[in-house]
């Protein structure tokens, strides 16, 4: 039996017994499981090699994230190194160590 068949006898069974809070529970638990199992084959996500799907790109993202920070730590890194460069350079300059290489 389906969801989409399940659910129907839910509706059915409300209209003919009157709906009590268990029949009420039933239909919502199902309505809610064939709305996703719709929104799932509409995003192709139904089949069974979804999950496998999900891994991966959770595992792309994952490195993408790592990718990012250690470029950003990266460029972090040779900021930082190029500002001393450029103190060393201003401190040699003002020392005189030009003139005394000539």
């Amino acid at each position: 039996m389906t969801r989409e068949d399940m659910l129907a006898r839910l509706i059915a069974q409300a209209t003919t017994e009157g709906a009590e809070l268990v029949t009420l529970r039933a239909m919502v638990e199902e309505a809610s499981e064939v709305g996703a199992d719709r929104v799932l084959h509409r995003l192709g996500l139904g089949d069974e090699g979804a999950q496998d799907d999900i891994d991966e790109l959770r595992e792309l993202l994952r490195a993408w994230r790592d990718a990012k920070a250690s470029a950003w730590k990266a460029a972090v890194d040779w900021i930082v190194r190029g500002i001393l460069a450029a103190l060393l350079i201003g401190i040699a300059v003002r020392a005189g160590l030009p003139e005394l290489l000539r």
